[in-house]
């Protein structure tokens, strides 16, 4: 039986060369594709698929909140998380949130299929620099894990930090997000505080320098 593998990413052109990789494997296939979240849990429901590749950063929705969301609605399927954000950021949190790997862009494709095997028998795939890192964080007991302000960054102020680096304000976020912009804005001190920023000007400009890095590195 071949494996059946829905990829989730906002860019169709990415998605078109990742299916384009993965047809190549004799024991692969890919049902299917899609954009978003909502879009995701419809060809869930009508594909069941064995495992979902799903990106970070998604049209009008968040990568971590859609694996949170199909761990418990579809507990048997396996998931991978790709991004271009680096596995010290985002690869624990993907673990958290229920997927079973880890994987970033900047990786060839053939990663990815390798990943893919590794999930479909239920192993957590993760990069050799990130289960050093894992393995060194259990060893060293007292030693954090988190080595940057940035990283100690919740998931949701992560997420906000990315929407201002994206030049949205506070209400877009609030819709995009499903909360109140009085919600975002308390967001938004907790990471001035955390990034030790004075202004919401210096918070933008950090954001943007950030995620401008992300995109383009």
């Amino acid at each position: 039986m071949r494996t059946k593998i829905l990829i989730v990413d906002d860019h169709p052109a990415v998605r078109e060369g990742l299916a384009a990789r993965i047809a190549n494997q004799p024991d692969m296939e890919v049902c299917g594709e899609a954009a978003d979240l909502n879009e995701t849990l419809q060809l869930l429901k009508q594909l069941q698929p064995d495992v979902v590749i799903v990106d970070i950063q998604l049209k009008n929705s968040d990568g971590l909140q859609l694996v949170q969301r199909i761990k418990t609605q579809y507990e048997s399927v396996g998931i991978l998380v790709w991004s271009v954000y680096p596995d010290r950021l985002y690869a624990e949190r993907a673990l958290h949130a229920g997927a079973l790997g880890y994987i970033n862009k900047e990786h060839t494709t053939g990663r990815i299929v390798e990943a893919i095997r590794r999930i479909r028998e239920g192993q957590i795939y993760l990069s050799e620099e990130m289960v050093q890192h894992l393995l060194g964080h259990a060893v060293g007991g007292s030693q954090t894990l988190r080595q940057s302000p940035i990283e100690a960054l919740s998931n949701r102020e992560l997420e906000v930090f990315r929407h201002i680096g994206q030049g949205r304000s506070s209400s877009e976020i609030a819709k995009l997000l499903h909360i109140s912009p009085h919600t975002v804005d308390t967001h938004r001190q907790r990471i001035k505080e955390k990034l030790n920023l004075a202004s919401a000007g210096e918070l933008t400009q950090s954001a943007i320098r950030w995620t401008l890095g992300k995109e383009t590195g």
